[in-house]
C-alpha cells in the first residue's frame, strides 16, 4: 500500500468516525507514522501460548473479525493451513494456537504498532470450528468427533457420544493433542462417586477411546459353553469361568483341562491343574482376553487328538456372550 493511499484512508476514516470515537481514533500525523512507528513484519511471532483448556483457534476455523468504530475493517476470515489470517491494512497474522482473546490482543497490537489505529478495540468470534472437536471412539453408541465447547471433561465427551455400549470395558485411553506420545490411561470405577472424581479435563483435538471388555471362551464338557465377558476388564480366573459356564458335566475329563492362548500369532497350550484348584491345593489361574478354556469329555478318545485350531474355531464360533 502506498503512503498516499494510507493518508487517504486515514482522512476518510477521521471524517466518518469523528473525534468522539476515541476507541478507534485514526493516527493524526502521517510523518509521525513514517518516523516513529515500524509495522510488524509477517515473520514476527505472537506471544507465547499458555497451556490450559481454553478453546483455541486452529487451521480451517471460520472467524468473524470486527473493529469497534471502524466497520469497514471487519470481515469474515478463514484460518489458512499455516494458521494465518489476512487482515486489512496489517496483512498476515499467525493466530493458530491462540485463544480468541489472545488473537484479539495480537490483531489490536498490529493495528496500534503499525500506526493505523491509536486505541483499537478488536473482537474475534469463532463462527465455525474445523479443528476443535474431541474424537470419541471405541465402545460408545455413536463414535465420532464432537465440538464440545467451554471446558469439557471426560464424562461430557462420553455422554455426547451416546454413552458406552454393553460390551464396554472400564479402561479409557485419552490422547491429548499437545502430548500425543503420552496417552493417559484410566481404569474407571463402578462406584458413581468415584467415577465423578475420575473425570479429567479434555482439550480441543483430544481423542478418547473406550475399550472393549475382554472375553474368555469356555468350550467342551460344561453345561453352557460360550463366550463370557471379563467383568469390565477385570481379571477372570479358571474357576470363575467354569462357574459362568454353570459348572462341569459329570463326564468332564478334569485331568485334561487346558487353556489355549494365542501369543504372537501362535497358539499355545497351557495345562490346567483343575483338580488341585478345586481342592484349593493350587492357585486359581488367571485368564487373558481371547483365551479358550477347553474341558474335554472323558468318554471321547478323540478329544485328546483334536487340534488347537479346531478347538478355537468351535469355541469362538459359538458367538455367545454371557454376563
Amino acid at each position: 500500500m502506498s503512503s498516499w493511499s494510507v493518508v487517504s484512508y486515514r482522512s476518510r476514516a477521521v471524517a466518518v468516525l469523528g473525534l468522539a470515537v476515541l476507541a478507534s481514533t485514526v493516527a493524526a500525523q502521517t510523518d509521525t507514522t513514517s518516523s516513529s512507528a515500524t509495522p510488524v513484519t509477517h515473520a514476527e511471532a505472537p506471544a507465547a501460548v499458555p497451556t490450559g483448556s481454553a478453546l483455541r483457534i486452529g487451521p480451517g476455523d471460520l472467524l468473524e473479525l470486527n473493529v469497534f468504530g471502524a466497520p469497514e475493517l471487519g470481515s469474515t476470515l478463514r484460518v489458512s493451513g499455516d494458521g494465518e489470517i489476512t487482515v486489512a491494512l496489517i496483512g498476515s497474522v499467525k493466530i493458530a494456537g491462540l485463544t480468541p482473546d489472545q488473537a484479539q490482543t495480537e490483531v489490536a497490537r498490529r493495528f496500534r504498532d503499525g500506526g493505523f489505529l491509536r486505541d483499537p478495540h478488536v473482537s474475534i468470534l469463532i463462527k465455525e470450528f474445523a479443528s476443535q472437536g474431541i474424537s470419541v471412539l471405541g465402545e460408545v453408541a455413536h463414535p465420532g468427533v464432537y465440538p464440545l465447547l467451554g471446558a469439557p471433561r471426560l464424562l461430557d465427551a462420553i455422554a455426547a457420544a451416546g454413552g458406552t455400549t454393553q460390551h464396554a470395558g472400564r479402561t479409557v485411553v485419552i490422547t491429548h493433542r499437545q502430548q500425543p506420545s503420552e496417552p493417559e490411561k484410566l481404569l474407571l470405577s463402578r462406584d458413581a462417586e468415584q467415577i465423578s472424581a475420575q473425570n479429567p479435563d479434555l482439550h480441543p483435538g483430544d481423542t478418547v477411546i473406550v475399550s472393549r471388555a475382554g472375553i474368555v471362551y469356555v468350550s467342551g464338557d460344561v453345561h453352557t459353553p460360550g463366550g463370557f465377558e471379563m467383568d469390565q476388564n477385570e481379571n477372570l480366573t479358571v474357576l470363575q469361568a467354569i462357574a459362568l459356564a454353570q459348572g462341569l458335566n459329570a463326564t468332564a475329563a478334569i485331568g485334561s483341562v487346558r487353556v489355549i492362548r494365542r501369543e504372537e500369532g501362535t497358539l499355545k497350550e497351557i495345562p490346567v491343574e483343575l483338580k488341585e484348584m478345586m481342592a484349593a491345593k493350587a492357585p486359581d489361574m488367571e485368564l487373558k482376553d481371547q483365551d479358550v478354556l477347553f474341558v474335554p469329555n472323558s468318554a471321547s478318545k478323540s478329544a485328546a487328538r483334536r487340534s488347537l485350531e479346531s478347538i478355537v474355531q468351535v469355541a469362538t464360533g459359538l458367538a455367545i456372550y454371557r454376563r
